[in-house]
């Protein structure tokens, strides 16, 4: 049987707080590992939307420069002026 147990972020700070200073930077360490899987996720989300509004727009992402993707994503956040092939 799964049992689940619903904390608070004070709760879950309080708790590890009473542990060992070992099993704290355990903790520390597997948080920094999902927190680096989420965010390489993350990365791979956008940079495959990236690719869709570029291929949209009939640009290619894989062969734009780096300036050229940092213009074209300043582009994005500016909508209200005209974007830059």
């Amino acid at each position: 049987m799964n049992l689940t147990v619903e904390l608070t972020t004070d709760q879950v700070i309080d708790f590890v707080q009473q542990i060992p200073p070992e099993e704290k930077r355990e903790v520390l360490l597997a948080l920094a590992e999902q927190a680096e899987a989420n965010r390489a996720a993350r990365m791979d989300y956008a940079e495959a939307q990236f690719r869709k509004l570029c291929a949209s727009r009939g640009l290619d992402w894989d062969t734009m420069t780096e300036a050229e993707r940092e213009n074209f994503v300043d582009d994005l956040i500016h909508e209200d002026r005209e974007c830059n092939p």
